[in-house]
């Protein structure tokens, strides 16, 4: 059983930056591509930022730029870097093993003056 927990949300002004973090158990965690979803209310969840085993990444265009998905192997963690952050950008976030059926418990993320 794979377990993941999000942590870094926070309420922030537009322009701002956090980073979320997702610490995974398990050995094998560097194998999985990972990803970050986001749901903002009344909207589907929407994939974010993805990071496969190797250095590929693929972000959302509505972040390309502004966000950075990285991980540590090592620390079996998932990041993503959020700067120049919107109101649009309110949802909660979560992490996820692709093609899997394990998800996150979501983080928090407010945009707002």
């Amino acid at each position: 059983q794979v377990q993941l927990v999000e942590s870094g949300g926070d309420l922030v002004q537009p322009g701002g930056s956090l980073r979320l973090s997702c610490a995974a158990s398990g050995s094998i965690f560097r194998i999985y591509t990972m990803a970050w979803y986001r749901q903002a209310p009344g909207k589907q969840r929407e994939l974010v930022a993805a990071s496969t085993s190797g250095t590929r990444t693929t972000y959302a265009d509505s972040v390309k730029g502004r966000f950075t998905i990285s991980r540590d192997n090592a620390k079996n963690t998932l990041y993503l870097q959020m700067n120049s952050l919107k109101p649009e950008d309110t949802a909660v976030y979560y992490c996820h093993i692709e093609r899997s059926e394990f998800w996150g418990q979501g983080t928090q993320v407010t945009v707002s003056s």
